[in-house]
């Protein structure tokens, strides 16, 4: 199953949406885009790996695996990525500010459903992070 996530960049965090085969999941908050310096910054787009994981502080969650020079990367509830997150990132139900949102732990809830349904199913999982698609002006051709 491939989860596509489509984030939009800001001074003070990253606000994205997620979405398998073209049906919106929930939005994701992250910190903002410092280079991918570890505990600081959102990690860089790519296509990553996503495993199933539990732990007592963040109960079941999900690991982000192959982030390059970096490790121990979470998808886990939080609702203020600058408060909360150390470059991790965060299911939120609603977006209510940049890199804030509301009711993780629901968003976090219907994440959790959809991958351990593709789990069950043998399949393996895909985090693939887009930027901002480049919109041309009306008349102007690639």
């Amino acid at each position: 199953m491939d989860l596509l996530l489509h984030r939009q960049y800001f001074k003070e965090g990253t606000n994205s949406a997620l979405f398998v085969n073209g049906h919106f999941i929930c939005f994701m908050i992250e910190l903002p885009w410092l280079k991918n310096k570890r505990q600081v910054s959102c990690i860089p787009e790519g296509i990553y790996e996503l495993k199933p994981r539990f732990s007592n502080r963040f109960k079941d969650h999900l690991q982000v695996v192959g982030v390059y020079q970096r490790n121990l990367i979470l998808i886990h509830p939080a609702n203020d990525a600058l408060k909360e997150l150390e470059g991790c990132l965060a299911p939120v139900s609603q977006l209510s500010g940049i890199g804030k949102g509301w009711s993780s732990r629901l968003a976090m809830q219907k994440t959790l459903s959809l991958c351990h349904q593709a789990i069950e199913r043998k399949e393996d999982i895909s985090l693939i992070i887009k930027g901002p698609s480049l919109t041309l002006p009306k008349g102007e051709g690639m």
